[in-house]
């Protein structure tokens, strides 16, 4: 009963409520709008520019001069004496191989030559020996052959001498090609201990140029072999950047050309390259060339780093205006804009590139508008502009 009471008195209050709210009604009110305020300002006149098109290519940092440093004889590694990363000068010593056998063949090939100089000095001996027989036995012929005219001798005298001189000849010839094939083993036993001492040199091997160790591939113990890879060697501080150019641009650059660099890793730097090879034939899977950029020197820049390389590949047209005169409003963007009566008026624009201090303007502005270059705080649309003096 007493719930039921409780309810009753409710609903009388709820609709002595509706009742009053709705009787009289309050009338909406106006306000009437107050003149807005005329803010100074500096205005500028938008104009069409002629800016050079830029081509961003997308390139790699790479050395200018890097080696892969071999093997030339076969060996077991003796000793390794750098690793990744280690900076070297030229004829530093990078790896040693086990030189017993290349010294054995350098021993042998320098035996060979004092046996073959030794068998050099005989035959030239055995040579002067002849010669001298040689010209006894042309002298006395000679003589033999006056007195065979006087009848002094007789023929079968005559016959002896002339048979020696024949044999002092002929033995002399043969002392001499001994002599010259004693020569010629003289200076292939000179060749063969070249050889050696090229081998023992081979077995030490050293930095061709001063550079730093990007990549170690040998180990203590390993048999080497000719051609067996021992290191990449990269001189430092000279790199260059490889890009890929598509074909309707390769007309647009030109050997010694300068172009600016943007490597990210180093931040907001721009460094200005220059085209030092461009490879003449074009890729037939991608219709692309590939083009090496030198850059300076720069301790920064290391193999591998990712770059940006503006190219200009022609002109076009461009509206660009101070940075300082978007407005930004949540993800919009906007500026404003003077009518001929001289009020603000806010109309989004799309931006382009950064081009130092000044944005392009891709759409929203005509050439020919008139703008605020740094909106104050107070400007808002619709205010009159008062511009300076």
């Amino acid at each position: 009963m007493i719930r039921k009471y409780f309810f009753s008195a409710f609903m009388l209050l709820m609709s002595a409520g509706i009742y009053f709210g709705c009787g009289d009604g309050i009338e909406p009110g106006h306000t009437p709008a107050g003149e807005l305020p005329t803010v100074s300002a500096s205005v500028e006149t938008a104009k069409l520019q002629t800016q050079p098109f830029m081509y961003e290519a997308v390139g790699t940092i790479t050395a200018r001069t890097a080696s892969t440093l071999s093997g030339k004889l076969m060996g077991t590694v003796a000793e390794v004496r750098v690793g990744e990363g280690a900076v070297v000068k030229e004829g530093d010593i990078l790896v040693v191989l086990d030189q017993r056998q290349v010294s054995a063949q350098y021993e042998q090939a320098r035996a060979a030559l004092a046996e073959a100089r030794q068998a050099e000095a005989s035959a030239r001996s055995a040579r002067a020996a002849a010669k001298a027989g040689a010209d006894l036995a042309r002298t006395t012929y000679e003589r033999y052959v006056q007195l065979l005219k006087e009848n002094s001798v007789s023929r079968q005298e005559f016959d002896e001498v002339a048979a020696r001189h024949r044999q002092a000849e002929a033995t002399l010839a043969q002392t001499t090609s001994m002599f010259e094939a004693a020569g010629d083993r003289v200076q292939q036993a000179q060749a063969m201990l070249e050889s050696a001492r090229v081998s023992r040199k081979d077995a030490v091997v050293r930095a061709p140029y001063g550079g730093r160790i990007t990549a170690k591939m040998i180990d203590v113990g390993d048999l080497a072999s000719p051609g067996t890879p021992f290191f990449t060697i990269e001189k430092e501080g000279v790199f260059c950047a490889d890009l890929v150019l598509p074909e309707d641009h390769i007309e647009s650059v030109r050997l010694d050309q300068q172009v600016a660099v943007k490597i990210p890793a180093l931040g907001q730097v721009r460094l200005t390259g220059q085209i030092g090879r461009i490879v003449p034939s074009a890729d037939r899977r991608s219709r692309s060339f590939l083009v090496k950029v030198a850059l300076p020197e720069d301790p920064r820049i290391r193999s591998g780093m990712f770059a940006r390389v503006l190219i200009p590949v022609g002109k076009s047209g461009m509206i660009q205006i101070p940075d300082t005169a978007p407005v930004r409003r949540g993800q919009l963007t906007g500026i404003f804009l003077v009518d001929p009566e001289g009020r603000a008026v806010f109309r989004l624009i799309r931006t382009g590139k950064r081009l130092g201090d000044r944005i392009e303007v891709l759409s929203g502005l005509h050439e020919g508008d008139r703008y605020v270059i740094a909106p104050p705080p107070d400007l808002v649309d619709g205010a009159k502009v008062e511009v300076p003096s």
